[in-house]
């Protein structure tokens, strides 16, 4: 069973950055796309980012211009850059790799603890 292994989490003041990085443990074959979620506590899970195979990117309003997201294909890696960081952007954050080989396949990470401070 492949899982997703998310790092880069951690405490930053705000403004400060963080990198979030989410590494497959094996071979996903036939990925359409990989993505970030986040959950902030007493809320629903969130989109905040996406990126297709062929690099098409999609961004919740909130982090748009402050959010990249990135991705290395070969490797079935997704990166979250994330600058100007704000004290709203706390949350567990998720990667998401969704495949489609005849049907669809969804892959979740456990998550990723990202606070900031004000």
């Amino acid at each position: 069973q492949v899982q997703l292994v998310e790092s880069g989490g951690g405490l930053v003041q705000a403004g400060g950055s963080l990198r979030l990085s989410c590494a497959a443990s094996g071979t996903i074959f036939g990925i359409k796309s990989m993505g970030w979620y986040r959950q902030a506590p007493g809320k629903q899970r969130e989109l905040v980012a996406t990126i297709t195979k062929g690099g098409s990117t999609t961004y919740a309003d909130d982090v748009k211009g402050r959010f990249t997201i990135s991705s290395d294909n070969a490797k079935n890696t997704v990166y979250l850059q994330m600058n100007s960081l704000k004290p709203e952007d706390t949350a567990v954050y998720y990667c998401n790799h969704i495949a489609l080989i005849l049907q669809r396949y969804e892959y979740w990470g456990q998550g990723t603890q990202v606070t900031v401070s004000s």
